[in-house]
């Protein structure tokens, strides 16, 4: 796959390359008690920075606080789709919350019928209250998505999910619904799950994803990669899943890196920060 080496801006001579973790929830309490050392293992892994994603309005404050205690940490405002006996947030109040200058994304928002069952109109709703939130403020959308790709898709569409972007995080779904969600002008990221040994579908999806619309994540403290996998995740462990979409599409691992670093750059409107270091400086200078 020589002919994927152009794409995206060429790497700097002489600097070392800075990851990103587009989706991770270090506000959880797994790994809330210990947000120093969690910090400081990104430093070491060479993970620069992380997106902080919001489940509820009731923890949402956790959520920016981390973002405004470190430089290297942004947040989303939004309520997950599991999430059914809490506070329903209103259009005007999402886009209100997403004005702080550290949000930089709405969601995680979605549909999930894997968790659910029953009338999940009130997801569908939600959802559409999302997009329209995204639409109004400008934010890029975080999209949770599982077993209900279809009404994902139809939703996204009838709601004009394309004017405002996004992504489709941990995403396990088909080339199909990649496809459909790329045509959107979505990007699609992945998390441990590409390194795990029965994940065939889902490495030949990370294989197809054009490199210019790839990310990646942990979704920690969850799902960690091989090989921590069955152990708590953390930001710093997204390198192995860098390192596996590498190895997956025979490009080097610098290359990975960069070029998901400056997609998260460009889709959350963070061009001010340069996806490479010189040597020995801090993984990512604010």
């Amino acid at each position: 796959m020589a002919d994927e080496m152009g794409v995206g801006e060429k790497q700097p001579e002489n600097t070392v390359v800075r990851l990103v973790d587009s989706h991770c929830h270090i506000d959880f309490p797994e790994l809330a008690g210990d947000i120093d050392g969690v910090l400081r293992r990104m430093g070491e892994n060479g993970v620069g920075a992380a997106l902080c994603v919001s489940v509820s309005l009731s923890t949402f404050p956790a959520v920016l606080a981390i973002a405004e205690r470190f430089p290297s940490v942004f947040a989303s405002v939004g309520v997950h789709p599991d999430y059914e006996a809490v506070e329903e947030p209103a259009a005007d109040v999402l886009v209100t919350m997403s004005a702080h200058p550290k949000i930089v994304a709405i969601g995680e928002t979605g549909l999930d019928y894997y968790r659910l069952t029953g009338n999940l109109e009130w997801q569908r709703e939600r959802f559409r209250r999302h997009i329209r939130a995204a639409r109004e403020s400008g934010k890029p959308l975080i999209i949770h998505t599982r077993s209900a790709a279809e009404d994902t898709l139809r939703l996204m569409r009838e709601e004009r999910a394309c004017e405002a972007g996004g992504v489709m995080h941990c995403f396990t779904e088909t080339w199909e619904v990649a496809a459909a969600a790329l045509e959107m002008g979505f990007y699609i990221s992945f998390s441990g799950i590409v390194t795990f040994k029965n994940a065939t579908a889902l490495k030949e999806v990370a294989r197809r994803v054009p490199l210019d619309r790839l990310l990646i994540e942990t979704d920690a403290p969850y799902l960690a990669p091989v090989p921590h996998r069955g152990k708590t995740n953390e930001p710093a462990f997204v390198r192995h899943v860098a390192e596996e979409i590498a190895r997956l599409r025979e490009i080097p691992f610098e290359h990975i890196a960069f070029q998901t670093t400056s997609n998260f750059m460009a889709l959350f409107g963070l061009r001010g920060l340069p996806p490479t270091a010189s040597p020995g400086s801090h993984p990512w200078a604010p």
